[in-house]
């Protein structure tokens, strides 16, 4: 029996890889290069679109924890991401190119799955995984909205641009990482009062994008907000947010800045960087302006300018159990940010269980679904609960884990309680799960 997997991003790619280890074979279906989706910009399978950061990378974090889980599920993009590492201090950044070259041809050499360039118009028969991704075509999101017989809810996200190292200025610029922790991986471009005022000035008073009539609404994922809305929010908005100074110390002067800029790591060959936090909807030269403003980028050459697209997800608590299967027909599962789950980790963890499950239901064998002790349980358990009354997108977060009973004098340590709560996740995983 074959698996249909429509989309080759994130969770179709994991998906894919996750059912031809069982020996199933699948068909995979990507729509680009025949049709683009505005926010993409190669023909590679599982492309980052938005920063190149997986997020934490140590269990003292809801990410991090994810990302152990996955280890010891099996997880395929995982080791990738590991392999395509590039230095992010505490988090886990990847070369983008790299990571979808490498798995594009992991899957390409892949006997037991079959690539099928082609947009998908309808839901297929038989046993189907849907991870085409919140830019999901219009044809298909119709046939989607068919099925579920609900509409469809979206938010918009935002892209932050790139810049080529060689053009920074590193007169004003420095090397570090927040509260020196690991190798100094970012750039810091830091401001004094007067400096950040002037950005701030130019910030609120630059032209953006003109949104379409139907965007006029426009709701955006708190996680990624667009500079310039959390700009609206106040002056200092930004200072407490992507622009804190807080552990960053320039060495050569010993002074802790008003705010900092910090740039990323975005290739292996340390030649391009992305601002963190920069997600923005504004005009190109206003974004070039507002860049040029900044100390240490007074004449950086911007390789890609930020962006903004509409993100569509479904109604997963009406639609979904918690193994990602639909209730209303068997054979069909969703993975990936279509579900609900936000994020680059979640995107993957959710086609890695998807992936599972098909071949589990396939082999008539129990589908796994994981309790809220383990982080992709809570995920699951919460895209899945059918009390939401209005339903938005999720990622990993300590929130929606199942909490833990500790002495009255351990429940403000939070690094202790990370600690434990993960300790249990890994021994749920180790004792229980079989995969």
């Amino acid at each position: 029996m074959e698996v249909n997997i429509v989309g080759a991003g994130l969770a179709g790619s994991e998906a894919a890889l996750q059912l031809s280890k069982r020996g199933i074979k699948v068909n995979l279906y990507e729509m680009r290069p025949e049709k683009t989706t505005g926010a993409h910009k190669t023909d590679k399978f599982a492309e980052f679109v938005c920063s190149n950061s997986l997020g934490a990378a140590d269990c003292s974090n809801a990410s991090g924890l994810l990302k152990k889980e996955m280890e010891l599920l099996g997880g395929e993009l995982i080791k990738i991401a590991r392999e395509c590492s590039v230095p992010a201090g505490s988090a886990l950044a990847i070369d983008r190119e790299l990571f979808s070259e490498t798995v594009t041809q992991r899957i390409a050499e892949d006997n037991n799955i079959n690539i099928l360039k082609e947009e998908v118009l309808t839901i297929p028969d038989g046993v189907t995984i849907i991870a085409s991704g919140p830019l999901t075509a219009d044809a298909l999101a119709d046939s989607i909205k068919n099925f579920t017989q609900s509409e469809h809810f979206y938010f918009f996200d935002a892209i932050a641009p790139i810049v080529e190292k060689d053009s920074i200025n590193f007169d004003r610029a420095f090397w570090a990482s927040r509260y020196d922790k690991g190798e100094a991986s970012y750039i810091n471009c830091p401001l004094n009062k007067d400096e950040y005022e002037n950005f701030y000035n130019i910030l609120i008073n630059a032209p953006r994008i003109e949104l379409k009539d139907f965007e006029k609404d426009a709701k955006f994922f708190e996680s990624c907000l667009p500079i310039e809305v959390l700009a609206s929010r106040g002056v200092d908005t930004l200072r407490f947010g992507p622009m804190k100074p807080v552990g960053l110390v320039d060495k050569r002067t010993g002074i802790e800045n008003y705010a900092v800029v910090q740039l990323r790591q975005d290739n292996s060959a340390k030649t391009l960087f992305n601002l963190v936090g920069f997600q923005t909807n504004l005009k190109w030269g206003a974004q070039k302006e507002l860049l040029h403003s900044i100390p240490g980028l007074e004449n950086v050459n911007i390789v890609r300018y930020g962006v903004m697209h509409r993100n569509t997800f479904i109604n997963s608590p009406k639609v979904l159990d918690a193994s990602l299967q639909t209730k209303k027909r068997e054979n069909l599962f969703f993975a990936g940010q279509i579900t609900g789950t936000e994020g680059y980790t979640e995107s993957i963890a959710t086609g890695m269980l998807a992936g599972i499950n098909a071949a589990r239901y396939i082999k008539g064998e129990n589908l796994i679904v994981l309790p809220k002790v383990t982080m992709l349980g809570a995920l699951t358990q919460y895209i899945s609960d059918g009390s939401h009354e209005k339903f938005q997108p999720v990622n990993s977060n300590w929130g929606i884990v199942e909490p833990l009973e500790l002495p009255k004098k351990e429940r403000k340590n939070k690094k202790l309680k990370a600690q434990m709560i993960s300790q249990r996740s890994v021994e749920y995983i180790v004792n229980s799960i079989r995969v």
